[in-house]
């Protein structure tokens, strides 16, 4: 059984700004950066969070375009996020440390210390590269919020367990 792909692989017009090899989808968002709101309700961090528990079983995924490298990145994001939680993390606990995971220094494609090189093309300049990091940021802090709800959608002082037993799968055998 193959894994399951993005839905916004057609939308990779002229409409969105590709850098390297990574499509800048539109996000609903409150926080500050260079995105604007998408057409439509369900966007890309939607899309990453319901695909993520069925796609995190595979070591193995076919790319199919710049939208599926959005999604392999969200996917690696929230491995990250949910192991730096555990089940005696309350809900305001859990803002505070993904809030700083979100914010703290990451490697960009191109980087020595981004793990997947070899899928991702690195940004063709500075201002390129600017835009992605400020772009992955928005993406990193949106991500982290909506997951957050998810988990303590039930009670604020437990973290959902159907969540926290993915804290061991590796998707792709990678972590970011």
């Amino acid at each position: 059984m193959p894994a399951y792909h993005s839905t916004f692989l057609t939308e990779d017009s002229v409409d969105n700004r590709i850098i390297g090899n990574l499509v800048l989808l539109p996000i609903h968002t409150n926080y500050r950066g260079p995105l604007y709101p998408p057409q439509q309700d369900y966007d890309i961090i939607e899309e990453i969070l319901d695909l993520f528990r069925a796609n995190s079983f595979f070591k193995n995924f076919d790319i199919k375009g710049p939208a599926d490298r959005l999604l392999i990145y969200g996917i690696l994001f929230i491995s990250d996020c949910l192991s730096k939680l555990n089940n005696r993390v309350n809900y305001r606990e859990a803002i505070r440390i993904l809030n700083n995971l979100s914010l703290d220094s990451f490697a960009l494609p191109g980087d020595i210390g981004f793990p997947l090189n070899a899928l991702y093309q690195p940004p063709s300049n500075k201002n390129e590269a600017d835009l992605l990091r400020s772009y992955l940021q928005q993406f990193r802090q949106e991500l982290s919020d909506r997951l957050l709800k998810r988990i303590y959608a039930q009670d604020e002082n437990v973290p959902s367990k159907y969540w926290l037993a993915f804290t061991r799968r590796r998707f792709m055998n990678k972590s970011l």
